[in-house]
């Protein structure tokens, strides 16, 4: 199953700052000192941490983390201890033991109320496990309570990158959509079958042929009700952020095509991708982290359109693009923009962060310090409870894994 072409035109305008224009000479981005944000370790005792995603899987009301370590071997979750303790090595248990991780997250697969893990890998692993828990409260860090296992349709199939669980078809609970790069690389989803330990019973869909896979984001994007996926591929003819129509449940059970459609950064070579009211508007734009050191804004626009506006990283210091996310850092009402590199070896920066002007050009300022080479995508939370989002990211060749910022603006 693949999908239509129905792309919509994309308009490529490079426009000037969000909040005011200014002259065309004039740099989109400037540096501007500030401090080095202090750094907290929440685990680093095993090698390549790739990716951090967030869930709740004690049910305590805080936001726990999974995390793969690629090089290590190991699927592990970090239990929140609360802000008090929040500085501290956190809590942690191996749900899964595969090589070659590059993604896990949290999803309540089999629907008993407690959150499984699913992890992808690439490598020469190149399989999606389901890390499952069939235990119950005061068993949770018990490693006998969970067990793994290979969904068998993509068993040595393809480098998986990336997962997300959504339900795709209204039948037997979650799905999950799948991506992948290099050969065979694309996008597809991972349809539940009545009887969910079947692990032989479960189907893969492919939606979209791609190189590169890096964001893959479910999102109600055309305001009818069911997710559709954006994302953003690297890598192939068909570079740039994308998102896909969800055609709905009853098409869903006929394996219908979903219509892509074009958003922007086609032809550069893109990297993690946030959603969120840049500009404040009221409507949903994309921010593109791209290669070398740029993001390139989406904005949104009534009838489907986009504008893009780039701004351009100094680089003097700085790795290449991973990933952006976007949050008011400082707490004056603009969305800001985080930023985090890879080959960094030797700048002064892995992690900076971008501060929207109401006035003027976007002000570049420091926020990781030296240490680290290669970052990845991020999350935000007020860990030490204290009124502002701290960053919560992880590096995987300096080896300092699992680890947070503390946001010094409270």
């Amino acid at each position: 199953m693949l999908m239509k072409s129905n792309v919509s035109l994309c308009v490529f305008l490079l426009i000037a700052p969000l909040s005011a224009l200014i002259s065309a000479d004039e740099p989109s981005v400037v540096n501007a000192p500030g401090p080095t944000w202090k750094r907290h370790t929440i685990d680093n005792t095993s090698k390549g941490a790739d990716g951090v995603k967030l869930g709740d899987i004690n049910r305590d009301g805080l936001q726990d983390i999974v995390t793969g370590w690629e090089e290590g071997g190991e699927v592990r979750v970090y239990l929140n201890p609360g802000p008090a303790k929040s500085k501290e090595l956190w809590p942690r248990l191996t749900v899964g033991r595969v090589n070659d991780a590059e993604d896990a997250i949290f999803v309540d697969l089999d629907g008993d109320g407690w959150l499984d893990v699913v992890s992808c890998t690439e490598g020469k692993t190149r399989t999606v496990f389901w890390h499952r828990f069939s235990g119950g409260d005061g068993v949770l860090t018990n490693t006998q309570s969970w067990t793994t296992l290979p969904f068998l349709v993509t068993l040595k199939a393809q480098s998986w990158m990336q997962a997300a669980a959504m339900d795709v078809d209204g039948k037997y609970g979650v799905d999950l959509i799948l991506a992948s790069k290099n050969g065979g690389g694309g996008i597809g989803w991972l349809q539940t079958p009545e009887s969910l330990v079947d692990m032989n019973g479960w189907q893969y869909k492919r939606l979209r042929e791609a190189g590169w896979i890096m964001s893959l984001t479910p999102h109600d994007m055309d305001g009818d009700g069911d997710l559709d996926v954006v994302f953003t591929d690297r890598k192939g003819a068909r570079t740039g952020a994308y998102w896909l129509e969800n055609p709905g449940v009853k098409a869903n059970q006929q394996n219908a095509d979903w219509t892509e459609h074009t958003i922007g950064a086609v032809g550069r070579q893109v990297m993690f991708a946030d959603l969120a009211d840049v500009n404040g508007d009221g409507l949903l734009d994309v921010a593109v982290a791209v290669k070398p050191a740029d993001v390139v804004l989406c904005l949104q626009k009534p009838k489907g359109r986009w504008e893009e506006h780039l701004l351009r990283l100094d680089t003097t210091n700085l790795g290449d693009a991973k990933a952006v996310k976007a949050v008011d850092v400082n707490g004056d009402g603009l969305m800001d923009l985080l930023f985090t590199c890879e080959n960094a070896k030797g700048k002064l920066e892995g992690v900076a962060w971008l501060e929207q002007q109401r006035k003027g050009p976007w002000k570049q300022r420091p926020l990781g310090g030296p240490d680290g080479v290669k970052y990845d995508l991020m999350q935000v939370l007020d860990l030490d409870a204290d009124g502002d989002l701290d960053v919560i990211t992880c590096e995987e060749r300096d080896q300092l894994g699992v680890i947070w910022y503390e946001n010094p603006h409270r």
